[in-house]
């Protein structure tokens, strides 16, 4: 073995020992869409001070203030492993794994936040006291007396003035209403203690900023200043001046800074603060034995106790446990049966190296799986889809591997004979398809960069899985591969032979083709001319019947329903129309699920809904998938799916024309904007929801027809380098397609066996993404061969010109050359 063979042994090691490790010890991150919950996306608000006339803006800043506050909430609703994010400048995505009640989880963390200073009257009664983030008691008893067992006071710090007032800016501020005007409430500190506080004396909107800071000068280490204003101020001052009346260890020299009914902090007010004078000049500072962390975290509670800017839910998505349940295993036996039936196919037609292919197969699931937990990829319904395909798709680099090594050992046989070439075939093979490879997968990629960079939601999702799974095909094909064929090329009983790899001559499509003869661009006007005609039926479909746009690009609610018992549409639709809401868009939904989608409707409208199908199917009937999308972002996400559609379109044609001539960048775009348009036409005569999955899908279909259509005109510009120079065009790109349909075929039969799968066996969602996939298979496979080329030849013919080196293109009339001698121009 050579050492370049070694190496790549050695890595090909190195992956597979880490991508195992990983898939052994780490598992990825479910979507809610498939372990079940709610997922409410926020948006902040920028607000004007009425009292003021200040403006709060909804930037990062407050927007992350924001964040605190919630995460502090939702950790009060004992949420399993509750996950709160900032999305851009202004949106929070909150995901409550297992909460299927998102009336409530929307009004505990969508309300405004409550922050009050109140003072401590003494000790109360542990039966009293509410836990940390419960509903407080009112009242409470009296402070204990000294004969009274009473809890040490916890060293939760010290208040004192600030070493140099910050004053505020002057402006009066509204001192705002006490939490609790009429009566204390009793709360436990962070000890455990319970204390008995007062009426509120001030609230957040008297607290002007907070910020925490080091001093090591003095002994104090990290401790919080607090800047008040306007009433605050005042308020300030007289709570900490009565609360200096009392001695020192006296919790009634305590004050208590409460959010949302939790003690966050209840420093003593210090030796040096006077009674009935408090703390002066509008700043104090909050000292004890903090940490840096735990000081910025105190800061960041006492400056965005009350939400610095109010929130609005612009997205809430609720999905059961059984649904999220039924689509992993619906997507497991596609792929169990997707993945055997291309095994089967493979070694049907490569017999060893078919094998070879089905272990680097399983080298790429390792590989992109371990990728997966690694980089703590979330894994969403449309991204479970896009791994179920990626498996389909990963064979095409083994198969463009082979198909070239067929070709060089067939030419190679009469001169060297086929034992003694296999190995230089192999070799020569995988140099050869490098090329097609790589610009293929590059095409993919390009589209699933933009699905991250421009979708949003589960669509993302879709984009990680997809890149990492080309990616993880590029080294399947490009190091597993060869690696293995390299080994079973050198074992003596497979040269002597070399029938058993199954690259001993023509595989039986090419000598089919061979047989026939066929000229396909001898007929190519009636090829674009069937083009035009489907184009004019899916516009057609598109104008007569519509698009039926999901509520993530209209905004509205969507409920999936699933009943006792099964209840026709009719049925359904009138009862829905009873309850009041004629207009309501009610489809069926498997077997005994239905589909409600409306305009924005409430909870309690929702209810009444859920009866009126209740009472048409004479039992239970029980919500499934609950989606609402406020009409700004659908908006916005429909934006996003345009811009991201023109994007792609320039990125292929900047792409492609750098790597081929324009002529080619040109057919393949307008093969791929053929390919997008029959899709959705049929979706529009099929009446199906063009949702956030159909967007993947289609994305999907864009890096699949111009990666086929790379691949026939990576083998046209091979062919037409060596062709004699007046070999007419038309007859180069007519035997680049048919030299290609044998790898088309393969490739197309194993992406379709995963999509059938899928389409079968897959829930409500899987299997329209699996019908739009179906469609933009085959069209875009006979688009590339059909559509493409043929108008490549006709731009040629109006445009002609010859291919560097490098894919760029140059007239043919500036660097004549010699006919037959095969140069590059």
């Amino acid at each position: 073995m050579s050492r370049a063979n070694l190496a790549r042994a050695v890595l090909a090691c190195v992956i597979l020992g880490i991508s195992i490790y990983l898939t052994i010890t780490a598992s990825p991150r479910l979507g809610l869409d498939l372990r079940g919950g709610t997922q409410i996306v926020l948006e902040t608000r920028t607000v004007l001070d009425s009292t003021t006339g200040s403006t709060t803006k909804a930037d990062a800043e407050a927007t992350d203030r924001t964040v605190e506050v919630l995460r502090r909430r939702i950790d009060a609703l004992g949420v399993t492993e509750p996950t709160i994010t900032r999305s851009g400048t202004n949106r929070i995505i909150v995901e409550l794994p297992g909460v299927q009640d998102p009336a409530e989880a929307a009004a505990v963390i969508g309300r405004t936040a409550q922050l009050t200073v109140r003072p401590v009257l003494g000790y109360g009664d542990p039966a009293d006291a509410a836990p940390s983030g419960a509903t407080p008691t009112p009242g409470g008893t009296d402070p204990p007396s000294s004969a009274s067992p009473s809890p040490a006071p916890p060293a939760t710090g010290t208040t004192t003035p600030a070493p140099s007032a910050s004053s505020s800016d002057g402006a009066p501020a509204a001192e705002g209403k006490p939490a609790d005007p009429a009566t204390g409430i009793t709360l436990t500190d962070d000890s455990g203690a319970p204390l008995r506080l007062g009426p509120a004396a001030l609230t957040g909107e008297g607290i002007a900023d907070a910020a925490a800071s080091f001093d090591a000068t003095s002994g104090l280490g990290w401790f919080v200043t607090v800047d008040f204003r306007g009433a605050g101020e005042r308020a300030w001052e007289t709570v900490t001046g009565d609360a200096a009346c009392f001695p020192s260890g006296d919790p009634q020299r305590r004050v208590a800074i409460v959010l949302d009914s939790e003690i966050v902090s209840a420093p003593q007010v210090g030796e040096d603060v006077r009674c009935d004078v408090g703390i002066t000049g509008g700043s104090t500072q909050i000292t004890g034995s903090f940490s840096k962390a735990e000081a910025n975290d105190l800061a960041l509670l006492v400056k965005a106790g009350a939400l610095p800017v109010p929130v609005e839910t612009v997205e809430q998505r609720t999905v059961g446990p059984t649904l999220g349940a039924d689509a992993i295993r619906a997507s497991a036996q596609a792929a169990a049966i997707g993945v055997a039936l291309t095994v089967g196919f493979l070694l049907l037609v490569y017999r060893l190296s078919g094998f070879v292919a089905a272990i680097a197969l399983a080298g790429y699931g390792v590989l992109s799986y371990g990728a997966l937990t690694a980089l703590g990829a979330t894994l969403t319904l449309p991204g479970l889809a896009g791994f179920v395909l990626a498996i389909g798709m990963a064979i095409d680099g083994c198969v463009l591997i082979f198909e070239r090594s067929r070709e060089d050992l067939s030419a190679g046989a009469a001169t060297a004979g086929r034992a003694r070439g296999l190995k230089a075939a192999v070799t020569s093979g995988f140099k050869n398809a490098l090329s097609a490879i790589a610009d293929s997968n590059v095409t993919t990629l390009l589209a699933a960069g933009l699905l991250f960079w421009l979708a949003s939601g589960p669509v993302r999702g879709f984009g990680v899985t997809l890149s990492i799974g080309v990616l993880a095909s590029m080294v399947s094909a490009l190091l597993f591969t060869r690696v293995l064929m390299e080994l079973l090329v050198s074992v003596p009983w497979v040269r002597r032979h070399p029938a058993w790899t199954g690259l001993a001559g023509p595989g039986r499509v090419q000598r089919w083709i061979t047989r026939r003869n066929v000229n396909l661009m001898r007929h190519r006007r009636t090829f674009l001319s069937v083009s035009a005609v489907l184009i004019v039926l899916a516009i057609a479909g598109i104008g007569i019947r519509g698009l039926s746009l999901g509520v993530e690009f209209t905004g509205g609610r969507l409920m999936e329903y699933t009943t006792a018992s099964p209840v026709s549409v009719s049925d359904a639709r009138q009862a829905v129309a009873d309850a009041g809401f004629p207009r309501a868009v009610v489809v069926e939904s498997g077997d005994s699920d239905l589909s409600v989608r409306t305009a924005q409707i409430s909870d309690a409208s929702e209810q009444r809904i859920r009866a009126a199908l209740a009472s048409v199917s004479g039992g239970d009937v029980e919500r499934i998938r609950d989606e609402q999308v406020g009409p700004s972002l659908g908006s916005e996400l429909r934006t996003k799916a345009l811009i991201g559609l023109g994007v792609a379109l320039l990125a292929q044609v900047a792409y492609l024309a750098l790597r081929f001539r324009w002529t080619f960048a040109v057919s393949s775009v307008v093969a791929m904007l053929h390919d997008v348009v029959i899709v959705v036409g049929l979706f529009a005569w099929l009446g199906k929801s063009l949702d956030g999955v159909f967007l993947a899908a289609l994305l999907t279909v864009i890096g699949y027809s111009v990666n086929d259509s790379v691949v026939i005109f990576d083998r046209v510009r091979e062919r037409w380098r060596g062709a004699a120079r007046r070999t007419p065009f038309a007859d180069v790109a007519n035997e680049a397609v048919l030299q290609t349909v044998p790898r088309t075929v393969n490739t197309g039969l194993g992406a379709l066996f995963i999509l059938t799968a899928l389409a079968v066996l897959g829930g409500d969602s899987l299997t329209d993404f699996a019908i739009a996939l179906l469609a933009g298979v085959v069209v875009g496979t006979a688009s590339s061969a059909l559509t493409a080329t043929p108008l490549a030849v006709v731009l040629e013919r109006r445009w002609p010109g010859r291919v560097r080196g490098n894919g760029s293109s140059s007239s043919s009339k500036k660097r004549p050359v010699r006919a037959g001698s095969g140069a590059v121009v």
